[in-house]
Order: structure tokens, then sequence, then C-alpha cells
């Protein structure tokens, strides 16, 4: 892990937006998450049909 980077756990259920699924990143990460930020999203589905 780099040295300057942070990790965080989020536990979210999905959305639907039109004929969208999404999933709606909390508000305290508005500022670390700006225009061509690279981030790693790793999804593991904890219930429903798998």
């Amino acid at each position: 892990m780099r040295k300057n980077m942070k990790e965080y756990t989020i536990t979210k259920q999905i959305s639907k937006q039109g004929a969208q699924n999404i999933i709606i990143i909390p508000a305290f990460l508005k500022e670390k998450l700006k225009h061509k930020t690279l981030v790693e999203i790793k999804i593991k589905v904890l219930d429903g049909d798998n």
C-alpha cells in the first residue's frame, strides 16, 4: 500500500436511477474523489440473488 493511500470499507445497498443500478458514494469522500482520481473498487455481494 502506498504511503499516502487511505482505504475505506463501505457497505451499501444498490439503488436504482431510471434503468441504471447505482452505488451512492458517501459525502465525506467528495473531496477525495475528484475528476481523474484513480480508485480501485471491489464488489462483494453479501446477500440477494447470487
